[in-house]
């Protein structure tokens, strides 16, 4: 696999895209109306302002969960061929884990683990 292959995927990529938005557009009819437009709160109808500011803290918290919910993604590969690589997977995996460790503290340190 060359840089050529990697442009074909590539605009393959964008030509699907671009084709599947156009096809909707083209296959649904746009309505416009008030209750379309309004946030959907659970059924219930919202009263005074809806656009709130959100603590950046809660972002940052589900930022550091998609990091470790993505680790897990990467170790279960590991877990499958560790048997035949054997202790070099063992040291990646430590190294893996250190790393994602010192940010874990790094995350700690300035206060993005703190739900309030």
């Amino acid at each position: 696999m060359g840089p050529a292959s990697m442009i074909v995927l590539i605009i393959a990529a964008v030509v699907f895209s671009l084709i599947a938005i156009f096809a909707s557009k083209f296959v649904l009819k746009a309505t416009r109306n008030k209750q379309k437009g309004e946030p959907y709160e659970c059924g219930v109808p919202t009263q005074g302002k809806t656009w709130v500011r959100f603590n950046v803290g809660y972002y940052l918290f589900a930022l550091i969960f998609l990091i470790f919910d993505v680790e897990l993604i990467f170790l279960y590969p590991w877990a499958v061929a560790v048997k035949q690589v054997g202790w070099i997977a063992l040291v990646e995996i430590i190294i893996f884990f250190f790393i994602l460790f010192i940010g874990l503290l790094y995350a700690h340190k300035k206060g993005a683990l703190k739900w309030t």
